[in-house]
């Protein structure tokens, strides 16, 4: 059956990251009718998730209702719902619930916790990608703390209070140092039976040095700064084996821990595999010059799913102002074509700089040749992040926070929310 030659174009949105929601809210409103997938019904704030797991901010501070951000665009429909197929050749989306035809599609699905090829080590060192990962992680760190509270064994109690961190990236120097806090700062005052400082978290780096992508000497402060805080860092650490609660090295050193969290790559969304186009190693999306699909000039892929080098010979990062920029080219690219203007040169990402936090008032920031470190670097990342937040409720929220751990030491979050304690007490001790 045709359509009317008066219909609206029908663009169908996969995902509600910052890509997704970077689109949605560029795109002119009216030109078209979006539709906005996912399977949650809130945009997360990625860079703060590990501060939920080490109990530093609620879920709530770093979430925002989809339908709130969208709530005055009458053009926009939010979709709870889980996509399960989708056919480049029918335009067509299949979901949980429903199916979707589209004009254009943009594919924003993220990408997921990668093992190498050893997805059987995710059953014993979880990921840091959700709410539901954050959670999971500070849930059976505080657990296993209030287990060797109550354990008369010492070799128990040392395996309870060993944390080790797979992965010497962002994410994971991040995670070490706001646990290397949490132990020796925060939670110091809470146990009468156990001296949490003298709790080990390790940092697993396969790579010669932290941080790769920043300059050696950045990378070499924030070794520094995690060891101050009491972080045993191992680089040119390879790990060879994760089991239940151990993990192995290259050099046979076995390391026994109640918590083990995997923060040492990514790859791409299991959807992107079943499309039938050119993905790279990391099962991302190829795509061309303008971030469409080879062969479907009607498909966008943004965000961690696309694998792109830019026009200028740049690869472009798995990184929140990437999927930013993305988002907006994308939007772009559609409005020039349905409004019969040229389309937009080729994609080049514009690279705003990198920071990473290593625990209280020290950072590390790189833009171009400029590179700081220590507290100011430190208030820039603070003001970065505050910005990029999504509602001013969280914005307030995750500021007052901050500066009420900054003030007395304290995180405020520090509750074991799940509702099967006794299995997770079993499971940390077993």
């Amino acid at each position: 059956m045709n359509q009317p030659a008066t219909r609206r174009k029908r663009i169908v949105v996969i995902g509600a990251g910052f890509g997704g929601v970077s689109f949605c809210q560029s795109f002119p409103e009216g030109l078209a009718d979006i539709t906005l997938v996912d399977r949650n019904n809130y945009h997360l704030f990625q860079p703060l998730l590990y501060q939920v797991a080490t109990a530093d901010l609620s879920p709530s501070d770093i979430a925002e209702p989809i339908r709130t951000i969208f709530d005055r665009r009458r053009d926009v429909t939010v979709l709870m719902d889980e996509v399960t197929h989708i056919s480049l050749r029918d335009r067509q989306v299949t979901m949980q619930r429903r199916t979707l035809e589209y004009d254009y599609l943009v594919l924003a699905f993220g990408a997921r916790t990668g093992y190498f090829g050893n997805q059987d080590w995710a059953r014993h060192a979880g990921g840091l990608k959700g709410i539901e990962d954050a959670l999971n992680i500070r849930n059976r760190v505080l657990t296993a703390f209030e287990e060797a509270e109550n354990c008369p064994d010492p070799e128990q109690v040392r395996r309870l209070t060993t944390f080790v961190v797979v992965g010497g990236g962002p994410t994971g120097v991040e995670l070490a140092g706001a646990l290397g806090e949490l132990t020796r700062r925060v939670l110091r005052r809470d146990f009468k039976n156990i001296d949490t400082s003298q709790a080990r978290v390790f940092l697993i780096q396969g790579a010669p040095r932290l941080l790769p992508p920043y300059h050696a000497s950045l990378s070499e402060y924030a070794r520094q700064k995690l060891v101050n805080l009491g972080v045993d860092v191992r680089i040119s650490a390879r790990v060879t084996r994760v089991g239940p609660q151990r993990v192995e090295l290259e050099n046979g050193k076995v390391i026994e821990a109640a918590n083990i969290i995997w923060c040492a790559g990514v790859e791409g969304h299991p959807l992107a595999r079943t499309l039938g186009l050119p993905i790279d190693r990391a099962g991302r999306l190829k795509v061309e010059a303008d971030l469409r699909l080879p062969g479907h000039r009607e498909a966008f892929a943004i965000g961690d799913i696309a694998a792109l080098t830019d026009a200028k010979g740049a690869e472009v990062p798995g990184v929140a102002p990437a999927a930013l920029q993305m988002g907006k080219y994308a939007a772009r690219a559609i409005a020039a074509e349905l409004c019969g203007k040229p389309a937009p040169p080729p994609f080049v990402y514009f690279d705003k700089g990198s920071m990473a936090t290593i625990g209280r008032a020290a950072a590390v920031l790189e833009i171009g040749k400029l590179r700081m470190t220590g507290f100011f670097a430190w208030i820039g990342w603070l003001i970065v992040h505050l910005a990029m937040l999504v509602g001013f409720n969280n914005k307030v929220s995750v500021l007052t926070e901050w500066i009420f751990r900054y003030v007395t030491y304290r995180q405020g979050a520090r509750i074991i929310t799940t509702p099967r304690t006794e299995e997770l007490l079993r499971d940390v001790a077993s």
